[in-house]
């Protein structure tokens, strides 16, 4: 399990949600927060499949970070599950972070209905729980002219009455401390619940598998990453190495040449950056073993979604 820097004189605890539109950078906000990688990340849209929990431990408290799936429509079972994942992370909260793409908006700064629709995923869970909730304008780096910004929270603004509004880069770590601090004012006092060096609940197979999975959508084009599941089906600790077995499984045969790659070169490929990362991430070393196998329509397939950690059926729309 990843460690983190020990720190002391906590004084305030609470959880927080981190939502928002796909690829507006949820999971990249959640690393900066943390100090540390722990959630995937990708250009592709739709990278997180589940929540993932992480805490942060500073000497003025302690947060549980909770980062969700991008808000979308729900309209295959695989994507009722991750809505489903959205709205119960968003359930019984301390703070609510909306994650927004700067870049998305036009120069006017005009909100796009599809983030007017997510927004109203979020203004249910403020709503019901009665909590604050802040903008976080990411990827701020990528705008020329600053000028444009305040155009842009203003819009965001009148749609969604929030309790304050951050700019930020996540990826270049701009305004995160700044954010972080905010979020430990409005956070109620109370006592840490982990120990101060815990990053995560998350099982070291699930990283294992994610670790891989983040791989394929580095190295694949746009044939393969969303028809995606890897498994892990042998995990040994052994004296000085883990030796780990897992399938990567794909919906249709002809996907399966894609990601073994001439004479095995792209699946050997993907293991390489997978382990250099698990080990980098885990602090020891790993062999990992590669095979790929065809589940047609497994995201429709209520069984294997179970097989793969999402029991829940309580899908909604």
């Amino acid at each position: 399990m990843p460690r983190r820097q020990k720190a002391k004189n906590k004084s305030k605890f609470g959880h927080v949600a981190i939502a928002g539109r796909p690829n507006a950078g949820k999971s990249t906000l959640l690393n900066a927060l943390l100090g540390t990688k722990l959630a995937i990340v990708s250009a592709k849209p739709q990278t997180t499949r589940s929540s993932i929990m992480g805490v942060a431990t500073e000497k003025e408290g302690q947060i549980v970070f909770f980062d969700t799936p991008g808000i979308h429509r729900s309209d295959t079972l695989i994507n009722r599950r991750m809505m489903q994942s959205v709205r119960a992370s968003l359930e019984g909260k301390d703070l609510l972070l909306y994650v927004a793409d700067a870049k998305m908006l036009s120069a006017s700064g005009e909100v796009p209905e599809e983030e007017k629709q997510a927004l109203d995923t979020l203004r249910r869970a403020r709503d019901a729980n009665a909590v604050p909730a802040f903008l976080v304008l990411n990827k701020v780096d990528l705008i020329d002219d600053k000028r444009l910004l305040l155009p842009r929270l203003e819009a965001f603004q009148s749609v969604f009455e929030f309790d304050e509004l951050f700019p930020v880069s996540a990826s270049k770590g701009e305004g995160v401390a700044a954010l972080k601090r905010a979020i430990l004012a409005r956070l109620p006092e109370g006592e840490a619940r982990f120990e101060e060096d815990y990053l995560t609940d998350m099982p070291e197979k699930n990283i294992a598998a994610e670790v891989v999975r983040e791989q394929i959508l580095r190295l694949t084009g746009e044939e393969v990453p969303h028809s995606v599941a890897v498994i892990v089906e042998k995990w040994e600790d052994k004296s000085n190495v883990t030796v780990v077995q897992a399938s990567i499984v794909v919906e249709r045969e002809g996907q399966k040449p894609i990601l073994i790659g001439a004479n095995g070169a792209m699946i050997k490929k993907i293991g390489t950056g997978a382990r250099i990362q698990l080990e980098e991430m885990l602090g020891r070393k790993f062999f990992l073993e590669l095979f790929v196998k065809v589940k047609p329509k497994w995201r429709e397939n209520e069984s294997f979604l179970n097989e793969l950690g999402w029991q829940n059926t309580s899908e909604g729309k």
